[in-house]
Order: C-alpha cells, then sequence, then structure tokens
C-alpha cells in the first residue's frame, strides 16, 4: 500500500510537471537562432537555406522557409537530411533523429510543438532517474522516497529546468544520458561482483551520450577517472580492465556510427574555439564569473547566497555546538563523491571553454549542481538539529525557491515573453503586408529572424543594395503596397534616412516601430 501511494505521489508530481511546461511552452512565440537550425537541420537538403541561389533579392512566399522548418509531405519519412546535414554540422546526429520523428507527425506547416513535447517527454525521465539517484543518498532516511520524489520535483522547475526544456536544442537529452550514465555508475559503484548486464546499459548510455553532444565527454572523462582509481586501489584489475573495455567498444561504435565526431571535436570551428578558450588565460576567471552568476539565476533562482549562508552558518554552528549526530554512510559518501567530481569538472570546462557563457552549456549538470546543494544543506541540519527541525527548514528553503521567480520577477532563458504582441500582430493583421529585409552582410547574422519570414505572406532579403528610390521602387514594382510595407533593419543612424527613402519611393506617409529582434529593428510603414 505504501509503495502503490508512492507511485501515485510522483504519477501527480510528473503530470504537475507536465501542465508547468505545457503553459510555459505555450507562451514562448519565438525561436532562438539555433532552434532554427534544430528544424531545419533534421529535413532539409542543406545546412543553410541561405545557400540557395535564389534566396537573396527575390520575393519568396512563408511556404519558402516553411520548407526549411517544416516537414513536407513528399519528404516524409526520409531521413536522409538526418545524418547528412549533421555531417556537415559540428554536432552528433540522435537528437535530430528523435526530432524529425517528433516532426513528421506535424508535416506540411511550422509549429514548435514537436520540439517542446519531445523535450517534456524527455523531462519525464530526467525527473524519473533525479528521483533514483536521490533514493540512493536518501536511503534509510525517513520518508526518503517523498523526499526524493519532492526534490526531485523541484529540480525540475527550476528556471534551469524549465529553460531546457523550452530550448528546442539537445541539451533536455543530454541531461537525461547525463543522470542515466550517473544512476548507472552508481549501480556499479555499489556492485561487488562483475555485472555484465549493467556494463551493456553503461555502453549503451555512453553511446547515446556521444551521439547526442562532445560535452558529455566532460562528463564522462572524470567519472571514469574516479573508477579507475577505486579499482586500482581496490587492485580490481578484472573490472578495471571490463569497464574500461565497455567504454572503449561504446566509442568505437559510436565513431563507426558516426565517423565526422574526429572532424567535429578537433578540426571543426567549434572544436577550435573550444581549444582557444581553454588556452585564454586571461578570460579564464571572467568567464568562470559569469558562468557561475547563470547558475545563480536559472539553477537557484537567484537564492545561491542564501543557501551557501546557511550551509556554512549550520556548519560552522555545529562545529561550535560540538554537533555530528548524523554520520554519511561510507557509501554514501562514494556516491556523494563520484557525482561531485565530474559535476564540478563539467561545470568549470564548459564556464571556460564554451563559445558563450550562457545557460544551455552547463544545463546538463545544473540539476545535479542543485540536489548537491539541498542535499549538503540536508546533512549539515541532520547534524546539529532534529528530523522535525531539519525537514521544516528544507521545506521553507525549496518553497521560497519554488516562489522567488513570481517576486523577483525572473524568467526562464530564451522565453522572448517581450516578442509575443509582436508575433501576434505580425502573423495577424499585418502577414499580408509586403515584408523586405534590407541585409547588410558585413555586421547583420539574417538566421536569426528566419521564423519572421515563415509568417508574412510575401517577403524579400535584399542583400547589400543601395539604399536609393529608385532600388526600392524596382523590388516593389510588382507589390500592392496600399497597405504599406514592413521593413527589417539594422543600420544605426542610417535608419531615419532609408524609412524616408522608402515612404517618398512608394508614396507612404508614416511609419511606426513594431519591436527589436535579435538581429534587426522591424518597422512598419505606412
Amino acid at each position: 500500500m505504501k509503495n502503490k501511494k508512492e507511485t501515485i505521489l510522483l504519477v501527480i508530481l510528473l503530470i504537475l510537471q507536465t501542465i508547468i511546461f505545457v503553459y510555459v511552452a505555450s507562451n514562448k512565440p519565438y525561436l532562438h537562432i539555433d532552434e532554427g537550425y534544430s528544424f531545419g537541420l533534421t529535413n532539409y537538403d542543406k545546412v543553410e537555406i541561405m545557400d540557395n541561389e535564389d534566396f537573396f533579392d527575390t520575393w519568396h512566399t512563408k511556404d519558402y522557409f516553411e520548407d526549411y522548418l517544416a516537414v513536407q509531405e513528399d519528404e516524409k519519412w526520409d531521413f536522409t537530411p538526418v545524418y547528412e546535414n549533421q555531417k556537415n554540422d559540428v554536432h552528433p546526429p540522435l537528437y535530430y533523429l528523435l526530432l524529425r520523428i517528433c516532426m513528421e507527425f506535424t508535416s506540411g506547416h511550422y509549429t514548435p510543438w514537436p520540439g517542446f513535447v519531445l523535450n517534456i517527454i524527455i523531462y519525464l525521465f530526467v525527473t524519473i532517474f533525479m528521483y533514483l539517484i536521490l533514493k540512493e543518498l536518501f536511503k534509510d532516511d525517513e520518508y526518503a522516497n517523498i523526499k526524493s520524489m519532492v526534490l526531485a520535483f523541484v529540480a525540475s522547475i527550476t528556471l534551469a529546468s524549465i529553460s531546457n526544456v523550452i530550448y528546442i536544442r539537445m541539451y533536455a537529452l543530454l541531461t537525461l544520458e547525463v543522470l542515466i550514465t550517473t544512476y548507472l555508475h552508481i549501480k556499479l559503484l555499489k556492485s561487488d561482483k562483475l555485472n555484465l548486464k549493467l556494463l551493456i546499459f553503461i555502453g549503451i548510455s555512453t553511446l547515446a551520450g556521444v551521439l547526442t553532444h562532445y560535452y558529455y565527454l566532460l562528463y564522462l572523462a572524470p567519472l571514469y577517472l574516479v573508477f579507475l582509481i577505486k579499482y586500482i586501489k581496490q587492485k580490481q584489475y578484472k573490472k578495471l580492465l571490463c569497464y574500461t573495455l565497455t567504454l572503449i567498444i561504446a566509442g568505437v561504435v559510436s565513431l563507426l556510427i558516426f565517423p565526422y565526431s574526429i572532424n567535429h571535436m578537433f578540426f571543426s570551428y567549434r572544436g577550435k574555439g573550444v581549444m582557444d578558450n581553454l588556452h585564454d588565460s586571461n578570460q579564464i576567471l571572467t568567464n568562470l564569473g559569469q558562468q557561475i552568476n547563470t547558475l545563480n539565476y536559472y539553477t537557484f533562482n537567484k537564492l545561491t547566497l542564501v543557501i551557501a549562508i546557511l550551509i556554512i552558518g549550520i556548519w560552522l554552528c555545529n562545529k561550535i555546538r560540538k554537533k555530528a549526530n548524523f554520520k554519511l554512510e561510507k557509501i554514501k559518501k562514494e556516491i556523494l563523491l563520484m557525482i561531485s567530481i565530474p559535476t564540478i569538472f563539467y561545470f568549470l570546462i564548459t564556464s571556460i571553454a564554451s563559445p558563450w557563457r550562457v545557460l544551455r552549456y552547463m544545463v546538463a549538470v545544473s540539476g545535479l549542481i542543485f540536489v548537491l546543494a539541498i542535499y549538503w544543506l540536508y546533512k549539515e541540519l541532520k547534524n546539529g538539529f532534529s528530523n522535525k527541525v531539519t525537514n521544516i527548514v528544507i521545506t521553507i528553503v525549496l518553497g521560497a525557491i519554488l516562489i522567488s521567480p513570481f517576486i523577483l520577477k525572473l524568467e526562464p532563458e530564451l522565453l522572448y515573453a517581450d516578442r509575443k504582441d509582436f508575433v501576434q500582430e505580425i502573423s495577424g493583421e499585418l502577414k499580408n503586408v509586403p515584408t523586405i529585409y534590407l541585409f547588410d552582410s558585413s555586421q547583420n547574422r539574417l538566421f536569426d529572424d528566419i521564423l519572421v519570414f515563415s509568417m508574412v505572406d510575401n517577403s524579400y532579403i535584399a542583400k547589400d543594395i543601395e539604399y536609393t528610390e529608385e532600388n526600392i521602387k524596382k523590388i516593389f514594382a510588382d507589390k500592392d503596397v496600399s497597405n504599406g510595407v514592413i521593413i527589417l533593419l539594422d543600420q544605426g543612424d542610417k535608419t531615419d534616412g532609408i524609412i524616408n527613402t522608402v515612404k517618398n519611393a512608394l508614396n507612404l506617409e508614416d511609419s511606426r516601430y513594431l519591436q527589436r529582434l535579435t538581429s534587426c529593428d522591424v518597422y512598419y510603414v505606412y
């Protein structure tokens, strides 16, 4: 009966978590540039739509761009682009394969929901495996299973986790694979005998991780080192040999499936960028500081300092009072060490080496960082206080973390809430207004805002043109501009002059600023 009630509670928490994710996803109106690539690389016949000969200086309908973002009817169940595009890009193909399968059910027109649904499903398993990991830490404690469930649930609805779900990239899948690998290694740590079945699962999880993101190796490498030292110290050379062979076989199989990984990691622009950042000693502390700030904002909802003060304060209080009522078992210490070393290593290296200091590069371990911090606070409380006091304090802390985004007005990363009205207007009453992007290739990142062109009926991307009335008239010669035109541009102090040129060329009288997007500003001239 007890197990049944706990199962019901877990299901309820997973349903509640899913409702939260669906609600937040439904309020995300826009795409990040890499999310556009997520959709395009799963189904288009090349990496860049801009490589098409007719891309620039030609009028296109929205279908032209939706062809990049969505699977068309004549492309159904053709998975060739999944492999070929990743070969020519910088990531392995597993996530794109899963996304493409989800996109098969919404073919014809673009919608972000295949990506959202995939990540929401992944996060059901993220929460489950976090729960299984926490069960090992809370084992033999009072209400261990319930504590594990609640903490796993809270870890899955921090701003970091919500951001991970609504960001349509491979990082949610990477998070799951890190947790699966962690859980399997906990089982390996506790195993007295050689367990071939467990090693097979570790091999499969390693294969999946490497085929999802190369950063997975930044977690696996120090984890392997932990077991290497353990087996050597205990003179368990047979276990070490079998474990090492398991990882080697997984690596070889991954290269047989996707041999382009070597080029991606060591010779691509992204691989070289990582190595350059690792060698840039002047930026190491700056990069690390910025990423710690990101961790504070999204993983602890800006309460990192409060939690740190609590942990240190209670630890000092216990030292002064000479309290040590709660001793961790040896196996729990080993589990904590086994989790902490690769988690810290991963965080440090990705903070220093990643191309930008943003959440996505560390989010695979942000949940582990969160539960490690809360568990450390729990341990210090148990050292000096009763179960009742411990549970009350932890409940208050978790409650504060949950409500802080509402009080401090914090948002998930890349929610784009400020673009909701713009998207509604441009895909609604303005969708039939001819749209032009005056694209300066020397300063703009055109692909950042591809979603706009999939929402308007007709658009034209003018590359590096001279902004004269004659050129504007020529572009709009066959277009009905009685309802005005939409202009996308990022020309700084030239903007007013360009808009006046458009007005004069098309006999329009007024203009209205609509929105700042990622790469440009948008104006409605009418």
